[in-house]
């Protein structure tokens, strides 16, 4: 399947459009005027400790303080940073042990296992951000730093490393195994191996590892340096970010419409990645705008509408309240000369896969709850569960799926980090107050 990536620049604005044979697959927006603090690191001071909801608040110099559960605040803080990092792995333990370069037990210096701290108040401490802000809510926080790579993940204070489960191939996993069991130059902490890295060589593993623990001793430097609270290390903006997480060999073509960051991008992506995937980057000249041309934008429109048709004449309502989505599964022109059991089976499964693009494309996260038109029959039920899981699968944000409920009702879940599309593009109405009407009298 060809898959495209089109970036539309605008002044404060960058949108990206993902295609798979020339539809509409994905969708991300950055803007500036609601900077996303996803993935920041901070050097943050403890402002206050609240055990009643089992979190404290932390200032990371926003407007608000970030939220931070105790539960996540059980790894080694910035004044424990350096221990840390003296101590050895497994794997180095054993080439030292090879060249003789280990002493006798009684000559070895110890290396005291950081024990987990209680947080104080006015305490100074590294954070990273896991979801951001929202409504009256700061900042979700966490003290588990990790450090996106292209082909793994890296978390300088956790000890344990891991592979992908999407990659499920025994010998494949293996050999994963084995790559990072060399990675001796790492001092601390542990990998988690990303999909993106199944069947590729070790030397680029390896430069990715090494390119993220040189980002964390630069971690390291700065928080020793500023005084709290203050921004240690910014995350990639959206632009970087796609190149990092999606320009694989499965794109065919990636398209931008603006020359300076065209020339930035072929840079980024020659260092990090290869001059092999230097020539998928092409500039868009016009005189059509790229998403016109493409026929991404009104297809982009009909994202924020409630209402989705599908080519049946049935329709899907989505609908975002305070404390879950919730999606209903309508027949509207549908026609069949079936059984009313096989016009709701076939509605079902037409609308499935479009469901969880419409989470992908609109960003929806959460509780969610889906309405499927009731049917009787058990296996009917299973393949449009089926259907909807194998189209989640697709989702880079983690979703869980429950059975169909008696009721023809399927709960499910989906992690959602940042702000909704909409949210970024529209404001509550000043007149009906975010209700969607507007009173006569």
């Amino acid at each position: 399947m060809a898959k495209e990536i089109l970036i539309h620049i605008a002044e404060g604005e960058r949108r990206v459009a993902i295609l798979q044979d020339g539809k509409l697959d994905d969708f991300y927006i950055e803007v500036d005027r609601q900077q996303s603090l996803l993935g920041n690191i901070y050097k943050g001071r403890v402002e206050s400790i609240l055990p009643s909801i089992n979190g404290a608040f932390v200032n990371i110099g926003q407007e608000r303080n970030g939220f931070l559960y105790l539960t996540d605040a059980d790894h080694p803080f910035l004044n424990d940073l350096d221990e840390v990092e003296e101590e050895v792995s497994g794997a180095r333990k054993i080439i030292d042990k090879i060249f003789g370069r280990v002493k006798k037990k009684k000559e070895e210096k110890k290396v005291r296992k950081p024990e987990p701290l209680s947080l104080k108040q006015g305490q100074e401490i590294l954070v990273q951000v896991v979801k951001d802000p929202f409504a009256a809510k700061g900042a979700r926080l966490t003290t588990h730093i990790t450090l996106a790579g292209r082909f793994v993940v890296y978390m300088p204070v956790d000890k344990h490393s891991g592979i992908s489960k999407k990659i499920d191939t025994p010998e494949e996993r293996q050999r994963l195994r084995d790559i990072l069991r060399e990675c001796t130059f790492v001092k601390s902490g542990g990998f988690i191996v990303r999909t993106a890295s199944q069947d590729q060589g070790k030397r680029e593993i390896t430069r990715d590892a090494k390119f993220l623990v040189t980002i964390w001793d630069k971690v390291r430097g700065v928080s020793k340096q500023k005084q709290a609270p203050a921004l240690i290390y910014k995350e990639y903006d959206l632009i970087l970010k796609v190149v990092r997480d999606f320009l694989k060999e499965d794109v065919t073509r990636l398209v931008i419409d603006s020359e300076e960051e065209y020339h930035k991008m072929r840079k980024f992506v020659q260092t990090l990645i290869g001059k092999e995937m230097v020539d998928r980057i092409h500039l868009h000249k016009g005189p059509a705008p790229l998403f016109s041309e493409k026929n991404v934008a009104h297809e982009l429109e009909k994202i924020y509408d409630q209402k989705v048709y599908l080519k049946s004449g049935a329709y899907v309502v989505i609908e975002p309240t305070e404390g879950l989505i919730v999606v209903d599964v309508n027949s509207g022109r549908f026609k069949s000369r079936g059984t009313p059991e096989e016009a709701a089976f076939q509605v079902n499964m037409e609308a499935a896969p479009e469901i969880a693009r419409q989470l992908r494309l609109r960003d929806l996260g959460g509780i969610i709850v889906i309405d499927f038109i009731d049917m009787n029959r058990e296996d009917h039920k299973r393949k449009v569960l089926t259907a909807l899981k194998e189209a989640l699968a697709q989702d880079h944000s983690k979703t869980e799926v429950n059975r169909i409920s008696p009721l023809g009702l399927v709960e499910m879940t989906r992690a959602r980090a940042g702000n909704t599309v909409e949210s970024l593009k529209f404001h509550k109405c000043p007149y009906c107050e975010g209700r969607g009407r507007v009173k006569i009298d």
